[in-house]
């Protein structure tokens, strides 16, 4: 399976409702998460943050994957998504991103992800 293949494979199995799945799979036990709100470090601060963000979603209306392109030889992917969720307070929200994972065999060690803060 390549890089793309498995980040595809991710978001698969996020639109069927499996993030937390998905990160136990695809995430290693070092990895660090980065992004406009914080940088989380080691699996299970960083597992904990994902639960976090669920805890605060009331309904995922959609999940689209605007692209995902891949450099198989330094094991870089980048993909650009779209979520359209309603929070627990009401507030509905489309939710855009762009994500920069970096593998090492066939686990997430790094992952960027670039948004508007005020989303």
């Amino acid at each position: 399976m390549t890089y793309k293949e498995r980040t595809e494979d991710i978001y698969n199995m996020l639109g069927q409702g499996q993030l937390l799945e998905a990160f136990d799979k695809y995430y290693g036990a070092n990895v660090v998460l980065t992004e406009p709100r914080g940088t989380w470090e080691g699996f299970d601060a960083c597992r904990a943050h994902e639960v976090e963000f669920l805890n605060y979603v009331k309904e995922f209306h959609n999940l689209e994957v605007k692209s995902i392109t891949s450099d198989e030889a330094n094991g870089i992917v980048m993909h650009e998504t779209m979520m359209d969720v309603t929070f627990q307070d009401g507030n509905r929200v489309q939710m855009e991103q762009v994500g920069v994972q970096r593998w090492e065999g066939d686990k997430i060690v790094h992952e960027r992800f670039y948004y508007d803060n005020a989303q």
